[in-house]
């Protein structure tokens, strides 16, 4: 299967996307992946996006596309794949279905996540980090610390990343109306869009997005 999903900051897309990838055996393919295993293989497009990023420059699309046009044609995604990340605009949507209309493929789905402003700020701006290990993640209301602002694994403080905090995260949603959510339209469009609720227990949000896949036996 061939699928795209969508949904804004805080809607779950990079736990759900592993999940999916997982259980339907396609590979998971991210924009930060692509971005990272570029960068630190030192590709012509990675040096690229690393000159945009140290200039403090948004990546223009066509690098982007590059690496996911590069990561779709390797081998283990002959079979399909799950895009998380991309494409995140118009432009990059429209450039998709031509690297696949190239291809003589197409998509098979489009996942939408869906959950309330107040609910993604409420999920990020609630979230801290240990300052020692930042894969010790806590939150205020889903997943407090026994104690305030210390980690429970290693007694290191714990703290709110800049990125997290509600003034950046209204920010990101603002971006996210503008530039990504017209390619809901876009796909809807093409009979493509499973709109999914992205709030409840995660086992929960991916059994309702395999049900949408029509592969409610792979749940098993």
């Amino acid at each position: 299967m061939r699928i795209v999903l969508v949904g804004p900051p805080g809607a779950g897309k990079g736990t759900q996307a592993a999940l999916l990838a997982q259980t339907l055996s396609i590979p998971h393919i991210s924009t930060g992946d692509l971005f990272r295993a570029n960068i630190s293989q030192g590709t012509e497009l990675g040096q690229k996006a690393q000159e945009y990023m140290r200039a403090g420059r948004l990546v223009p699309d066509e690098v982007t596309i590059g690496m996911a046009k590069d990561r779709m044609d390797q081998a283990d995604a002959e079979g399909g794949f799950l895009l998380d990340g991309f494409p995140r605009n118009l432009a990059q949507a429209e450039a998709l279905d031509g690297i696949l209309k190239d291809g003589k493929l197409s998509l098979d789905a489009v996942l939408d996540l869906e959950v309330e402003e107040d609910e993604v700020v409420k999920r990020i701006a609630g979230r801290r980090m240990c300052r020692k290990d930042s894969s010790h993640i806590f939150h205020v209301e889903y997943s407090p610390s026994k104690e305030s602002g210390v980690c429970d694994v290693c007694g290191g403080e714990l703290y709110q990343r800049e990125d997290d905090r509600e003034d950046t995260v209204r920010k990101r949603l603002e971006v996210y109306h503008n530039e990504t959510e017209p390619i809901i339209d876009y796909y809807k469009a093409q009979g493509l869009v499973t709109t999914l609720s992205a709030l409840g227990a995660v086992a929960d949000v991916t059994k309702r997005a395999l049900a949408a896949l029509g592969r409610e036996d792979a749940a098993a």
